[in-house]
């Protein structure tokens, strides 16, 4: 038991480095990034859209029969917050107009990335190796989620260093405090309740990919959008085979 604990927390702790290292690569290469944010939008909304399909989904609704109902909450809370985020700050604040779109997806990934610590604690439990796959299909993810948390967050209009201590905080260390957190209780956190977790967060990554990046991304024009898009469906396609 104590050597699976500092498996997964060592697991996790991967991951963050993983989500850190496309953070600073991101930032230490700020102009390109600015100017090929639109691609970076249309390959995050790929690989969000359809690992949720894919993959989270199927899984969770498999796991818990409630789970369409918490597909629907994750969905309707994200557009919530997102309605409110608009009504009292972006509105009352002609500066801060675009905030929703860099704190929604933030919101989005920081929730996905906390349940994947949650994941980690109960794969390494089960055994060493079944730890071992889910890490390797879970990491594959973590470096363009960095990038895209940071790049959003700055364009809407937060500043770059506290965009990379927000992005940092939301997409890299939740992994492992969500690891920390679920650990103790690991015995707690049964099949219905991580089918619901799951489902959960595939709401609000659907939310984010298809409703908020791609409408954003449609409206520059970019010439090779679609390849961008297609280029994130691909990735996420080799992270569900990796999982199965």
């Amino acid at each position: 038991m104590e050597n699976s604990f500092w498996t997964a927390l060592i697991a996790s702790s991967l991951a963050a480095l993983v989500t850190s290292l496309g953070i600073y690569t991101i930032r230490r290469f700020t102009a390109w990034g600015h100017r090929n944010t639109t691609y970076f939008m249309c390959f995050a909304a790929g690989v969000l859209v359809s690992a949720s399909f894919l993959h989270i989904i199927p899984k969770s609704f498999s796991m818990n029969p409630q789970a369409p109902f918490w597909l629907l909450a994750g969905f309707l809370g994200l557009h919530l917050f997102n309605r409110f985020v608009t009504a009292f700050v972006c509105e009352r604040d002609p500066e801060r107009k675009d905030y929703a779109i860099g704190l929604i997806p933030m919101l989005g990934i920081g929730l996905h990335s906390l349940i994947d610590g949650f994941i980690y604690s109960i794969t390494f439990t089960v055994s060493i190796l079944t730890g071992y796959l889910a890490t390797l299909g879970m990491v594959l993810h973590e470096f363009p989620e960095g990038i895209i948390t940071y790049l959003l967050l700055v364009r809407g209009g937060i500043a770059e260093r506290r965009a990379v201590l927000l992005a940092f905080l939301a997409a890299a260390a939740t992994t492992p405090l969500g690891m920390l957190v679920s650990y103790p209780f690991i015995s707690a956190i049964d099949r219905d309740m991580l089918g619901a977790l799951l489902s959960l967060s595939a709401g609000a990554l659907v939310y984010v990919g298809a409703t908020h990046l791609l409408p954003r991304a449609e409206q520059e024009h970019r010439r090779y959008s679609l390849v961008a898009l297609a280029g994130g469906v691909f990735v996420a396609m080799i992270i569900v085979a990796s999982k199965a």
